[in-house]
């Protein structure tokens, strides 16, 4: 290896790369290429060589997942050709799920770690560079590899599949509920306190594949799930608590799983979905029993990204069974 590591830094938009020329009175779009990044944090390129790639300039809003199985593939084979970290800019309101799509489609052991901003550059105290900075100092870090996707935000080091977005504004947007950080960047230099253990990257897509999100509420009527099936290829439930529905979608919610995949997942963001504490109609256990599948820890986002990928993958039921039992 190089006295450098060679870190790409591979830019999709977002708030990072937003900003408004003097005199304009609007709000800020996607404007500043990876190559204005850069250019903007001093001493960014001490103990790294830098380069740039331009691969999306739009809001995080704008992405999608199709833009992220391209960006897995683009990083296999920059890693193959030199590079020894990746470093992605992005819009943070979709950071969350990009990254735990990124976690489960790249396989490589450079490090690659992902980061935005919460104020844009025109901003006063924009977060942008002290980000992007603490990002690239974590991607040429040796501690970093094979660990999977990573967040970096406001020098905490977070695992992908743990990070949550908890608030709107705050430059501490990012936090891992239930987990912490696995580390902190100190004084430009990135220090792990523990390193997650690793899932097996789900293979490339091969068909195109829609898995829905249907959330629970009091009172709610279960005729959301009417027709889903016919509408997509899997469904997540986001359930109360540690894994509950109202009685009423106790039969919907079987004769869908009977035909499609479909994932029980807690809503609340934290915690695991259990699996024999209780046992009325519409608890954890009742609804395993009738063939949905525990989401175990994942929230409802990452575990329609899990189980989007598997689908995509090919996989058959016996398959996302496995992958969701691997992380319970």
């Amino acid at each position: 290896m190089p006295d450098k590591s060679r870190i790409l830094v591979v830019t999709l938009g977002g708030t990072i790369a937003m900003t408004k020329t003097s005199g304009e009175t609007g709000g800020v779009t996607p404007r500043l290429t990876g190559a204005d990044l850069v250019a903007a944090v001093p001493g960014l390129g001490e103990g790294a060589a830098i380069s740039v790639e331009d691969f999306r300039r739009v809001p995080g809003a704008s992405l999608t997942v199709d833009d992220i199985a391209e960006l897995a593939e683009r990083l296999r084979k920059a890693g193959a050709t030199g590079s020894d970290g990746f470093v992605v800019t992005q819009g943070t309101d979709t950071l969350e799920e990009t990254a735990f799509l990124l976690d489960l489609l790249y396989d490589a052991d450079a490090p690659l770690v992902l980061t935005g901003a919460m104020r844009n550059a025109a901003m006063p105290g924009a977060d942008g560079p002290a980000n992007l900075l603490a990002a690239v100092r974590t991607a040429a870090s040796t501690d970093a590899r094979g660990l999977g996707a990573l967040v970096v935000f406001a020098d905490e080091v977070h695992a992908a599949r743990h990070v949550r977005k908890v608030h709107s504004t705050s430059i501490a947007a990012f936090a891992s509920p239930g987990a912490g950080p696995i580390g902190h960047v100190i004084e430009g230099v990135s220090r792990l306190h523990f390193t997650p253990e690793r899932h097996r990257a789900v293979p490339p897509p091969v068909r195109p594949a829609t898995v829905e999100i249907v959330h629970t509420t009091l009172g709610g009527d279960s005729s959301v799930l009417d027709g889903l099936a016919g509408r997509a290829d899997g469904a997540v439930i986001a359930a109360f608590g540690a894994g509950h529905v109202p009685q009423t979608w106790v039969e919907p919610c079987q004769r869908l799983a009977e035909r499609i995949p479909v994932v029980l997942a807690s809503r609340t963001g934290a915690g695991s979905v259990l699996s024999s504490t209780y046992a009325f109609p519409g608890s954890e256990s009742d609804l395993l029993a009738r063939g949905l599948i525990s989401a175990g820890p994942l929230d409802p986002y990452k575990a329609r990204l899990l189980l989007m990928a598997q689908l995509r993958a090919g996989a058959d039921r016996a398959t996302v069974e496995t992958a969701f039992a691997e992380r319970c």
